[in-house]
């Protein structure tokens, strides 16, 4: 389903240009370049909501990916990736990642990741505060 982004509260969306070395033999996106855009936004979102002191004690950690290819993209083109989140549990939250070329959408990603405390490496609970920056 395509969202409308002007109803999605608290998303982030950055630009990017497909360059030569994403491409793989078919000269279009590899793949495992989307996976990295998705690591991207997602981090990219959390470094934009929170202090600094937050993201020295805390830090995501992908539980599983499913990646919906949809149409390719090619060298060159410029992407809008847009990212938010669409639930949460007490330590985790389901995120969702669109990727865009010329208002279609190329490819879908929706992506499961727990919080983990820096220090003790073990899963957290989602503090309200953080949490209310992002749902």
């Amino acid at each position: 389903m395509h969202r409308n982004m002007e109803t999605i509260s608290n998303q982030f969306q950055m630009t990017i240009v497909v360059t030569e070395d994403v491409l793989d033999e078919a000269n279009h996106v590899n793949n495992v370049e989307y996976l990295r855009w998705v690591q991207q936004v997602s981090q990219q979102h959390w470094e934009s909501k929170v202090c600094e002191e937050t993201i020295q004690k805390y830090a995501w950690v992908a539980l599983d990916h499913h990646i919906q290819y949809k149409r390719p993209a090619y060298l060159n083109e410029e992407l809008i990736l847009k990212t938010y989140i669409t639930g949460n549990t007490a330590a985790t939250c389901t995120r969702m990642v669109e990727i865009y070329r010329d208002d279609k959408l190329i490819t879908k990603a929706t992506t499961h990741w727990c919080l983990i405390d820096n220090r003790t490496q073990k899963p957290s609970r989602i503090p309200a505060e953080i949490l209310a920056r992002f749902i």
